[in-house]
């Protein structure tokens, strides 16, 4: 049976090339897309779980969803030093206000734009785990003293400086010349960010270069270790609390993440979207199936004075039933297989900047979907060809 299956795919091989190619882009799809998806969340996971369990963010945002946007007071470099005083604070180590902005970097005749340009304190360093890779990181003396210095990532400073060593060399962002003291050590891409493309300075220079002295996008704390930063976190929603007169915890137009609870929502985000990948390369294996539905079709109309003379000469439905399944079972096997190698070879390359992680669960279930695909969509031109009469077959031209 399975003789006479393969020569009847061999008569018509272009054809049932194209056929497998349907069910082979099925279940590649399937298993790249949630290779990218549980890449991705990977990743991200890798990026926060790097910040180490003892660090802190602080975000303006209602928390009770009581209070209206109007009355939610945002976060400011006052409310950083009230958390870095240790008679209120003991569980703190270190507070790092953080402003945000975007700024085209010029250097010659290279003008680069970086993902971001961050004003700050040298304690954001340790707290967001940032290595220095050459040069040295800004001070507190020239946080004091407003000075036009940067750190700057790798990528940026591949961009902007290529192979020149950037250490010492001006770059105007935004028209204000910045003098690069330090470059930092690579990260890696985290799916569509990357933490190394990026500009930071000292706050009060970006502040009066960009952003002005208002708010600040946000304060990264650092508990005095891993097993404090539940005290930690309790002592600056207090602390919070007494500068935004707020007296209500359920009204609180701040919130205070750890790196917990950051990676909880992330990975639900991350699962939903891996979920929705899946569903949409599902769709490729359902084209495939309904492609083997037609091209068995079109080989029971073609075959049908051979079936007429087979059950002619004694063939049971059984048999005939057994040889077009055959058939419609091999074009989903060796198309799954086929679609299993390319995924698995193209999960070696990053896609958009992620790198893919194969789940071995979605190469065995794409390929047992697309093998019951193949054994479905079949089973009707099989039938049909099953239940011809002889006389009729025969007569057909």
């Amino acid at each position: 049976m399975i003789r006479f299956a393969l020569a009847g795919l061999a008569a018509n091989k272009v054809r049932s090339g194209l056929t497998m190619l349907g069910v082979l882009i099925g279940v590649a799809s399937v298993i790249l897309l949630l290779a990218v998806g549980n890449g991705s969340s990977a990743a991200v996971k890798n990026s926060i779980t790097a910040l180490g369990t003892n660090s802190l963010t602080v975000s303006s945002g209602a928390g009770g969803g009581a209070r209206t946007a109007s009355t939610v007071k945002k976060l400011t470099v006052e409310d950083a030093r009230a958390l870095a005083d240790q008679a209120n604070a003991p569980d703190v180590k270190s507070v790092a206000p953080v402003v945000t902005t975007s700024a085209a970097a010029v250097y010659g005749d290279i003008s680069y734009t970086p993902g971001q340009v961050i004003g700050t304190y040298p304690a954001y360093f340790e707290t967001a785990n940032q290595k220095i890779a050459t040069g040295d990181y800004f001070s507190n003396d020239d946080v004091l003293n407003s000075r036009k210095v940067a750190v700057i990532g790798s990528t940026t400073a591949k961009q902007v400086f290529d192979s020149e060593d950037p250490i010492g060399k001006k770059i105007s962002l935004g028209g204000t010349p910045f003098t690069v003291v330090g470059v930092l050590a690579t990260k890696g891409a985290t799916g569509f960010n990357d933490p190394d493309d990026v500009v930071i300075a000292p706050l009060p220079t970006v502040q009066n270069a960009f952003t002005g002295f208002g708010s600040v996008s946000q304060i990264l704390v650092q508990a005095t270790s891993a097993d404090t930063t539940t005290a930690a976190q309790s002592e600056i929603t207090q602390i919070l609390m007494g500068t935004h007169q707020l007296t209500d915890p359920s009204k609180l137009d701040f919130r205070v993440s750890n790196q917990t609870s950051l990676l909880s929502a992330r990975e639900s985000t991350s699962q939903t979207f891996t979920v929705l990948l899946g569903a949409v390369a599902a769709i490729s294996l359902l084209v495939g199936g309904i492609g083997i539905t037609n091209i068995m079709l079109v080989t029971v109309t073609e075959r049908t004075r051979e079936i007429g003379i087979r059950k002619a000469l004694g063939a049971p439905k059984a048999v005939i039933l057994g040889q077009f399944l055959t058939e419609s079972t091999l074009l989903s096997v060796l198309g799954a297989g086929l679609g299993v190698a390319v995924g698995i070879i193209g999960s070696h390359f990053s896609v958009v900047g992620i790198k893919p992680v194969v789940i071995p669960s979605s190469v065995f279930g794409a390929f047992g979907i697309a093998v019951a695909i193949g054994l479905f969509f079949g089973s009707y031109p099989a039938n049909r060809a099953a239940s011809l009469r002889p006389i009729d077959a025969l007569r057909h031209e």
